[in-house]
């Protein structure tokens, strides 16, 4: 597929039609045991311009790679904001966005809803009260608006991230809490089946910009207040919320999918 050949909104997925729990079951089964690139082709294949890229600033830029190996600069990415992410990210960012001469959607909080977090909890309340309320507010609702008119976004979710909630995630599944202009939305998971040593050959081989912060440790990166370097030994996400129990580290981006 070249630039020229992504579709239209109106071409893609069968012109637009609501896609199906059947549907997503014969992509599943289609998808089964494929490389990240097939999964990535397929979306844009059957979404075209209709489908968002998220790009955490993390090592999901093989999403952008793949993306961009399969349309060119005809995609969409986004990346949130959340307003506390670490210097090192902001610059990956824009090392990314150089690096491929696309335009990337900086998605930022709304910024009345960060001033009452912080005017009546302080900066750090999620260490006493939890995370969620936070990260809806920094992330869940700036997603929302990420993928406002789209029918479909791909995530660089891994099922070797999170054993306690990512270990099920499959090529493509129905988001059940996004809707687009047809129903829910479908979310892609190209890395859903690679490990994090392969996404770390890819992105050594092919010679891909990364976050430096990985070189002092990180593996899991969010925001700087939570996320810590990881031990030799230790999962990844026990740098994420570490004052937090040790299952169900997620934000809220990605549980609410089925």
């Amino acid at each position: 597929m070249t630039p020229t050949d992504l579709k239209s909104p109106q071409d893609a997925a069968n012109s637009g039609a609501q896609i199906t729990p059947d549907q997503i079951a014969a992509w599943q089964e289609e998808l089964a045991g494929k490389q990240p690139y097939h999964i990535m082709a397929h979306a844009l294949e059957h979404f075209g311009t209709d489908l968002r890229v998220s790009f955490s600033g993390a090592e999901d830029v093989l999403l952008v790679d793949l993306a961009h190996q399969i349309a060119g600069d005809a995609i969409s990415v986004f990346s949130l904001d959340t307003g506390r992410l670490h210097p090192e990210t902001y610059t990956f960012i824009e090392e990314v966005r150089a690096h491929y001469g696309i335009r990337i959607e900086i998605m930022s909080p709304d910024a009345q809803a960060v001033q009452r977090l912080v005017r009546d909890k302080g900066l750090f309340s999620f260490r006493t009260d939890g995370h969620k309320e936070c990260c809806g507010i920094r992330k869940v609702e700036p997603l929302g608006r990420a993928l406002q008119g789209a029918r479909a976004w791909a995530t660089g979710q891994r099922r070797d991230q999170s054993p306690d909630t990512r270990a099920d995630v499959p090529a493509v599944q129905l988001d059940l809490g996004h809707s687009g202009p047809h129903g829910p939305m479908v979310k892609y998971n190209p890395l859903a089946s690679w490990s994090s040593a392969q996404v770390w050959r890819f992105i050594r081989g092919a010679g891909l910009p990364y976050n430096r912060l990985h070189e002092r440790g990180f593996i899991s990166i969010g925001c700087e207040p939570c996320t810590r370097p990881v031990l030799p030994g230790q999962h990844e996400r026990e740098g994420r919320w570490w004052w937090e129990a040790a299952a169900g580290k997620e934000c809220g981006l990605h549980v609410v999918d089925k």
